[in-house]
């Protein structure tokens, strides 16, 4: 098991409570690319590739969101935890300008982030992701009051192991419309499965997620005076359509765009089409 290759070498970065390994590849202006929950870098790896390719110094943390592979029981892993660890991850590699990427659960963490330090943020691209009274959306709401449970997330993850129980909608059939690699879904849950630490981290993280940081963010969306895109799926059924078109109503410089033959995951449905939306976005409103 290992990151995809296309994403560059690997590195770590120690950062308030946690070392964690990042993926960089490319040069020119920095975009950072932000996973959700039981994902890592690998979710951007047909995504990086073409950015990069079209100029753009391209960043994949892996967030300690549950399929990390460093431990981190010192990490502030609440929501404005884990935001505030994303915005010392940008100060520490001192990036500037920066376009952050973000999907699901990594949505409503630069949500939160963007509320509380964007001074180094320029522009952000947000796929289908949490965000208001959806933080988790069903049928993962009940992940938090689960994840109290002693043993419980364990046996979850246990029958995950199995390829067909990954395309149920608590795998990862309502995120992706056709299946996910062996050796990508093997990325992604063998890190908790195989360590206790790792599955402690993914437990304090989802113990703290409610809809009440989520909610906050929202209320301050007109403070955000930065170019927004959304990449939305017209077929996602975790986060609807009108869901987006809410989110482009109430930030003050946001784009709606629709793609067709996607879940949330569009970084793994319709790689080609992001990719394309991305590039576009950061050279219509690049630094001056």
């Amino acid at each position: 098991m290992g990151i995809s290759s296309a994403l560059g070498p690997a590195a770590q970065v120690d950062l308030p409570g946690a070392r964690i390994n990042y993926h960089e590849i490319g040069s020119g202006a920095p975009v950072i690319f932000v996973h959700g929950l039981l994902v890592n870098a690998d979710l951007w790896r047909k995504v990086v590739p073409e950015v990069a390719a079209a100029g753009h110094r391209c960043i994949t943390p892996d967030l300690p969101f549950g399929a990390h592979s460093i431990p981190v029981p010192e990490a502030d892993l609440s929501p404005t935890g884990a935001a505030d660890l994303l915005a010392a991850f940008l100060d520490r590699l001192d990036l500037h300008d920066v376009t952050l990427v973000a999907n699901d659960t990594g949505g409503a963490i630069t949500q939160i982030m963007l509320t509380r330090n964007r001074s180094r943020v320029g522009r952000v691209v947000l796929t289908d992701c949490d965000a208001y009274d959806k933080f988790l959306p069903q049928p993962f709401t009940p992940l938090p009051r689960l994840a109290a449970v002693p043993g419980l997330l364990r046996v979850m993850l246990e029958l995950l192991r199995f390829r067909p129980a990954q395309r149920l909608p608590v795998g990862f059939g309502l995120v992706t419309k056709r299946p996910v690699p062996p050796e990508i879904a093997d990325s992604y849950l063998l890190p908790s499965r195989n360590s206790a630490a790792i599955r402690a981290d993914l437990v304090r993280f989802l113990r703290g997620v409610h809809k009440r940081y989520t909610l906050a963010a929202a209320e301050r969306f007109h403070t955000l005076e930065l170019p927004v895109l959304l990449v939305w799926a017209r077929e996602d059924k975790a986060f609807k359509v009108s869901f987006a078109e809410r989110l482009v109503r109430d930030l003050p410089d946001a784009t709606l765009k629709v793609i067709d033959d996607s879940y949330t995951f569009i970084s793994e449905d319709q790689p080609e089409l992001l990719t394309e939306l991305i590039v576009e976005f950061t050279r219509l409103h690049a630094a001056p």
